[in-house]
């Protein structure tokens, strides 16, 4: 089999830089290009990339990977600030590129909110615990250089508590909060994510469930972006056989 061609969007920044030299010593894996800011994505920039990877800024990364569709490549995205309707688009342009139904053959987009295996599976076993406790709340903590806030990562997680309590029927974390809001965090799906943003810190999450009398705390700690690049192989060698739309390295993790 062929080597996999890959490119990387934001190749000079702090992820894209990290992924360029993980890509070019892997095995099975070719990089054939690197964009940089102003650089415009395009069937003739890419190089014959079958896989896109995206390390860039909010801002661009949709208009990104749709031009990534376009040129009739994979994309493997790892830049935050994706919401419902972003991914929906996505969706249906991967749609209108295959009338006839999705099949082995067509393209995928993976989107993954953290490429961390330790954080991913923070995330599972989150998702796992939330039926169990009466209270759930997420703390997320990174380096000042972060333009988002709460992470993709915090957020991912914070749905997926919402979604395992919702089906467990447990109703929302006791509150008796009347007064300053602003200081309770973002509410996301009815679950509670604070952002810290430290100087020295690269990324972190902590997870807290409490009952009466006792707590469940699930921490991650990435403490270099090394620590991402197994995850970004893992996404790179596993969109090319995923048609569609997939949110969550979890997905492609066997996890059951």
């Amino acid at each position: 089999m062929s080597d996999i061609k890959v490119a990387v969007l934001g190749a000079t920044g702090r992820m894209g830089t990290q992924a360029c030299a993980a890509v070019e010593a892997a095995e099975g894996l070719t990089l054939v290009a690197r964009l940089g800011r102003g650089d415009t994505v395009s069937a003739d920039t890419l190089a014959g990339a079958d896989v896109v990877v995206d390390f860039t800024v909010p801002a661009v990364t949709e208009a990104n990977v749709h031009a990534v569709l376009d040129a009739g490549a994979h994309a493997v995205v790892g830049t935050t600030g994706w919401d419902d309707a972003a991914r929906a688009r996505v969706s249906a342009h991967l749609a209108e590129l295959s009338p006839g139904g999705l099949s082995t053959s067509a393209l995928g987009v993976l989107i993954a909110p953290n490429f961390g295996l330790s954080a991913v599976l923070a995330m599972t076993f989150a998702a796992k615990a939330a039926r169990y406790f009466e209270s759930a709340e997420v703390v997320e903590l990174h380096h000042p250089n972060k333009v988002d806030a709460p992470s993709g990562t915090a957020r991912h997680t914070a749905a997926a508590i919402a979604r395992a309590r919702a089906e467990a029927g447990r109703g929302p974390s006791p509150d008796a909060t009347e007064t300053g809001w602003e200081a309770r965090g973002a509410d996301v799906d009815g679950v509670r994510v604070h952002a810290v943003r430290l100087r020295g810190l690269v990324a972190h999450e902590e997870i807290l469930f409490g009952n009466e009398g006792e707590q469940l705390v699930i921490r991650q700690d990435s403490f270099d972006r090394a620590s991402f690049m197994p995850g970004v192989l893992l996404a790179i060698r596993s969109v090319v056989s995923r048609p569609g739309l997939t949110v969550g390295l979890e997905n492609v993790l066997d996890l059951s």
